[in-house]
């Protein structure tokens, strides 16, 4: 059951609630796909909210009546491994759900603003590096398995992750 829910876009105050959030998501939510050895490397990389984003108008939070911070997530016309630009491709960025409010459709609600907020800014597909977790959550909201990559997040440190494409104009989250 989805609690009562507010979306809005983030702002640079949000970075220390973000980073919480990532926080408590990441290390219990991979866990389980993910061997101890990989995540000690990554987690401290994969919970730093990055300011960009926040400060995008591109970045969302999902929180409940409380103000509490349940889920936060968006979008790049950038794409965050440096490769060039394709003009209708957007990228899907840092998203993450706190543990407490997975299969609630918190996720769900979230990602359907950053599609449609996508969509809206004339991008015709969504391109996302999945950890191996969440690609059925993905899957559900119409993205496509590609292929398996390793994202590096340092010099030495790769995390093993699925690209997935969704294409917009036939998808609605």
């Amino acid at each position: 059951m989805i609690p009562t829910l507010s979306l809005r876009k983030a702002s640079k105050d949000d970075l220390s609630a973000v980073d919480r959030l990532l926080a408590r998501s990441y290390p219990r939510l991979l866990a389980g796909d993910y061997p101890p050895s990989t995540m000690v490397l990554a987690v401290p990389r994969l919970t730093r909210a990055r300011p960009e984003l926040l400060a995008s108008g591109r970045y969302f939070l999902a929180e409940d009546a409380e103000g509490r911070l349940l889920a936060v997530g968006g979008w790049s016309r950038s794409n965050p491994a440096g490769a060039g630009a394709i003009e209708d491709t957007g990228h899907v960025r840092h998203v993450a759900t706190d543990p407490a409010a997975v299969r609630q459709g918190v996720g769900r609600a979230l990602m359907g603003r950053v599609m449609q907020d996508a969509r809206g800014a004339g991008m015709g597909w969504l391109d996302c590096l999945s950890t191996k977790t969440a690609v059925p959550f993905y899957q559900a909201l119409g993205f496509r398995p590609l292929h398996m990559v390793e994202v590096p997040l340092a010099p030495g440190i790769v995390f093993p992750a699925v690209r997935m494409m969704a294409d917009l104009r036939r998808t609605v989250a």
